[in-house]
């Protein structure tokens, strides 16, 4: 399924980087491990890092009712969500042609509060599942106090385009022959071997769903 394009979603800056397919869309939300969102709090500007998780059509956010972020998205004011996940660095021969090969999503949308229990319930799951597949079957579950102590918003995936750059570098042609070396850096996240909770020591073993865990975030 291909998004349509709107105004604010069109790439306009080396627009053949530009992809409207909800598929790719979907699958950079889904690997990228957190996401950055612009509102306007107090008249003024802000942006927050957060952790954010995509059911279906769906992108959940999430944290504590006295978050100011969160609280502005009560008022039906749109937002702006942005993520990126970063594949390499790619160096030509002159640094005005570097670049760096990436997968980004900007989407726009007017947030709403989850109220119904059962949707609460739906986006804890996924985004526990989001930062650590398979933790939700194996964790000790939300309880009614978290529940209420916790203020979920929901934003529908619908005015949203990704923006992709793959490939080596594009040197001008005079300076193919210079004795430089250009190529790509590459770049991915790496999880470390788990780190058992000192607090309460035991043998247990680590859970297969983290061995060998994401070694890329997604």
């Amino acid at each position: 399924m291909v998004t349509a394009p709107s105004d604010r979603t069109t790439v306009r800056r080396l627009a053949e980087r530009g992809v409207y397919d909800r598929e790719v869309i979907d699958a950079i939300l889904d690997e990228a491990l957190y996401c950055h969102v612009g509102v306007v709090v107090d008249g003024g500007p802000v942006v927050i890092p957060t952790i954010h998780a995509r059911s279906g059509d769906t992108l959940y956010l999430h944290g504590s009712p006295a978050n100011r972020m969160l609280r502005s998205m009560r008022s039906g004011e749109q937002v702006c969500v942005t993520v990126t996940v970063l594949d390499g660095i790619v160096l030509a021969r002159a640094p005005f042609s570097s670049s760096m090969n990436y997968r980004s999503v900007v989407l726009f949308g007017t947030p709403r509060p989850v109220t119904s229990a059962d949707e609460k319930r739906e986006a804890f799951r996924a985004l526990t599942e989001h930062v650590t597949p398979g933790r939700w079957a194996d964790s000790r579950l939300p309880n009614d106090r978290e529940e209420k102590a916790t203020l979920v918003v929901a934003i529908p995936i619908a005015e949203a385009s990704a923006k992709v750059r793959t490939g080596p570098p594009h040197d001008d042609e005079d300076d193919y022959d210079l004795p430089i070396w250009a190529g790509i850096i590459p770049l991915r996240m790496v999880a470390g071997e788990p780190i058992p909770d000192p607090a309460r020591v035991s043998d247990l073993p680590v859970p297969s769903y983290l061995v060998g865990y994401r070694s890329v975030a997604g």
